[in-house]
């Protein structure tokens, strides 16, 4: 049965021109590394994307290897898609990526036109659709010559398979040589995705090259996986993933002096009328310079939070001063 979708969805969304293209995204978008796979709850999962778009999130990022087992992220996307929201792709911003290992033996993962090509098509039949918006190389292969890279990304695009291409955590220098590669083909590269936070601002590197090529930016792990949030502000919850096997994030990142300074940052927070994850997404988009944050989530209520960051996305000097201490003490 079709999804009774908001005729409010787009009331209270900002939405973003991507570098120099045509395209808007909105400044929050739903990320499907966790939560989404068959080993998760598929009514919840439902219920992540329906209120999401209901809410104005039009961009759902997947990538390949997505989900346990992987490829089960779009393949349960691909059912929404198809039993909820039947007549509503044309507002949908559907994005994967390949790059990372996804199956056994030579072709299984890297950038070669072998790989790429046959990643895309898979997805696209879990999917259950014709086309991705946005198709990203996930991380750079050395082992293959950067123009074979490109050369697929752009035979991808000319194919109709995808109507963008994004590149992922890539270095200044790479993305640099690859955005130029990309142009030398009639292709421009319109995003790049990497890791950026308060607490995880290396990437701020990347910012001459996205200016100068004119390409947009979209962070993953804007919440610094929890640690911008205030789950771990009294201690370390059983079902948190610091207290479970991930290996992003660990116990001893719960430290006494991380804890010190996310209550001084909580407490700014409050002042400007804002929960800690609320002021993080706000101050990853100004930062950052970001087209978008890419929200992860296990329950809508963690979403809807993170959507009233829109309410005040602007600092002060003062404000911005303070928080430079506290990220640097």
């Amino acid at each position: 049965m079709n999804h009774c979708v908001s005729k409010d969805r787009y009331k209270d969304m900002l939405y973003k021109r991507t570098g120099s293209s045509g395209l808007l995204l909105p400044v929050m978008s739903l990320g499907m590394w966790h939560n989404f796979g068959e080993d998760n709850s598929y009514t919840t999962a439902k219920e992540l994307v329906l209120k999401s778009f209901d809410h104005g999130i039009t961009h759902f990022d997947l990538a390949n290897n997505y989900g346990s087992p992987a490829g089960s992220a779009e393949s349960t996307l691909g059912k929404i898609l198809k039993n909820e929201l039947i007549g509503f792709r044309d507002e949908i911003i559907l994005a994967t990526k390949a790059g990372y290992r996804m199956w056994e033996g030579p072709y299984g993962d890297g950038g070669s036109k072998k790989y790429l090509v046959s990643s895309l098509d898979q997805s696209l039949k879990r999917l259950q659709t014709d086309y991705v918006d946005i198709f990203y190389h996930h991380c750079p292969d050395p082992d293959t010559p950067l123009w074979e890279t490109m050369d697929a990304l752009a035979g991808i695009v000319r194919s109709g398979k995808a109507l963008y291409i994004g590149l992922s955590n890539y270095g200044p220098d790479e993305l640099k040589k690859a955005s130029e590669l990309l142009e030398s083909m009639g292709i421009h590269c319109l995003i790049h995705q990497h890791r950026y936070s308060m607490l995880e601002r290396q990437e701020k590197r990347l910012l001459p090259i996205l200016k100068e090529k004119q390409i947009g930016a979209i962070a993953f792990c804007p919440l610094a996986q929890g640690l911008l949030t205030n789950r771990y502000l009294d201690g370390i919850p059983k079902d948190s993933r610091a207290a479970g096997s991930s290996i992003f994030l660990k116990e001893s990142s719960i430290t006494e002096e991380y804890l010190i300074m996310a209550k001084a940052l909580q407490d700014l927070a409050g002042n400007r009328g804002q929960s800690l994850a609320q002021m993080a997404l706000a101050f990853a988009l100004e930062d950052g310079e970001l087209t978008s944050v890419i929200l992860g989530a296990s329950r809508f209520s963690q979403i809807e939070e993170n959507l009233q960051a829109m309410s005040k996305l602007t600092f002060t000097p003062d404000e911005k001063d303070t928080i430079e201490k506290l990220l640097h003490s």
